[in-house]
């Protein structure tokens, strides 16, 4: 037997969805799905960055179709889906990679923070997954069979300074991953959670640590090397194995896990 046909694709025949497709998270994650066979959905609100992405996956032979969609509008969400629906057939995974800006949101005490800056993280998260999950829920349903997934930073499980309101946001994002698999799991459909380190390879980490070095009074190198220093292999998360774990855990292979979170985090945070 050739070693093609010994190596079986994991999402081959899935349809899955990507929010926050031009993103350095959404983008990766999308390319390993395209990968291992499924056909992806990208969608963002920025058409250029998911563009850019959909050439990639075309390029390496993928199969890719792009839409611009807001992932907290319940309209946009839902009409989308349904165009999916309709063109596809099905939805198999639903991927939430959205992220917002951290300028004015990190770096402040909250003895500075103003309330509005405090709560946009909260309820854009919230919001956000809230609407994609139960839309794909509903085309999920009555199939009896899909796959929920988002995913976090350690601040959502662990307490660090001058994170503002995105650390309360991340922890209610997995609250609602428990939530979601306690309502939808037996009906066969599955919500994954994967967290991580800051992941130093993506733009919006260089900020953020650029962001936390300033209000300590230190070079953003030296901010994060303390970071690394506190996981036990002493190096953050990629984002080569934050795919390498997602196209697992989208795939039928990982169908006993549910209304869990997995824990990247290299040791940063030990469960």
């Amino acid at each position: 037997m050739s070693n093609e046909k010994e190596k079986e694709m994991l999402l081959e025949n899935k349809n899955v969805v990507v929010y926050g497709g031009g993103g350095a998270v959404g983008g990766a994650v999308a390319r390993g799905f395209a990968r291992e066979g499924a056909r992806v959905f990208l969608t963002g609100r920025n058409l250029d960055s998911v563009t850019t992405v959909a050439k990639e996956i075309s390029a390496a032979g993928g199969a890719v179709e792009t839409a611009v969609v807001d992932a907290t509008d319940e309209k946009s969400v839902t009409e989308h889906l349904d165009a999916v629906v309709a063109g596809a057939g099905s939805i198999d995974v639903s991927f939430n990679a959205i992220g917002i800006s951290p300028q004015g949101l990190q770096g402040i005490p909250f003895t500075d923070l103003p309330v509005d800056n405090f709560l946009r993280p909260i309820t854009t998260y919230a919001q956000a997954h809230f609407v994609t999950g139960r839309s794909a829920a509903r085309h999920m349903i009555p199939r009896g069979s899909g796959v929920i997934m988002m995913h976090t930073p350690e601040p959502a499980r662990v307490a660090l300074p001058l994170v503002g309101g995105m650390s309360v946001g991340w922890a209610a994002m997995e609250a609602l991953n428990r939530a979601a698999s306690a309502e939808w799991a037996q009906y066969g459909v599955r919500s994954i959670c994967l967290r991580t380190t800051g992941m130093v390879e993506t733009p919006v980490i260089d900020v953020v640590y650029g962001l936390h070095a300033d209000a300590m009074g230190i070079p953003k190198d030296q901010f994060t090397a303390a970071v690394t220093a506190m996981t036990h292999r002493k190096r953050p998360t990629t984002l080569a194995e934050l795919t390498a774990v997602a196209v697992f855990l989208a795939s039928d292979q990982a169908s006993a896990m549910t209304g869990t979170v997995a824990n990247l985090t290299g040791g940063l945070i030990v469960d």
